[in-house]
């Protein structure tokens, strides 16, 4: 399972090199979806997949063609753009995964019961949160290496579903946010007036 997901990934975002969104998508839901389900993944799960590569590939090197959008509208540098936006939503790249290699992952796409939907939700949110905050290295401040380690390592426990992936992944994300709030950082100077 896990080498075909990240071939389907790899050829998603190749799709979206050169098409929209939604071609990227129509494309690859008559050819990466099927084979996807051929290998036992539930539809759902399998059409979510490559609609969230499809999604994504607007986003991905070295085409990026929202950043170069954006950057003509607003004037600024597109590759900077672009490579910016790579480094805040490459978190956003381990999604997909939640929801195809756990049995319980499908309750991220509100298929199953309560509980578990509204459990695997809370704890998915929270690790993108950790992982974006360790990837970008800013919570209140700039984080120094050990607290980006371990909110890194927490957001990537937090985000697969199972107890004892939560269980870890809280206290490694809660020890990087205590260690950061701990920390003495030098104080902004006052504005003068």
């Amino acid at each position: 399972m896990i080498p075909t997901l990240i071939l389907a990934a790899l050829v998603l975002m190749l799709l979206g090199l050169a098409l929209p969104i939604t071609a990227s998508y129509i494309v690859a839901a008559v050819t990466v979806a099927p084979a996807l389900v051929q290998v036992g993944l539930p539809e759902p799960a399998a059409h979510m997949f490559t609609f969230y590569y499809a999604v994504l590939s607007e986003v991905s090197p070295p085409t990026a063609l929202s950043c170069f959008a954006v950057s003509a509208i607003t004037g600024g540098n597109p590759f900077r753009t672009m490579w910016l936006t790579w480094r805040y939503a490459l978190p956003a790249f381990l999604v997909p995964f939640l929801f195809t290699l756990s049995p319980t992952g499908v309750n991220l796409l509100w298929d199953g019961p309560w509980p578990g939907v509204l459990l695997a939700s809370v704890t998915a949110v929270a690790g993108l949160a950790a992982l974006v905050a360790g990837v970008a290295g800013w919570v209140r401040g700039p984080a120094r290496w050990p607290e980006r380690l371990l909110l890194v390592g927490g957001g990537l426990a937090l985000m697969y579903p199972g107890s004892r992936g939560d269980l870890t992944g809280l206290l490694l994300a809660a020890a990087g946010l205590v260690a950061h709030l701990a920390a003495r950082r030098p104080r902004a100077p006052a504005p003068s007036a």
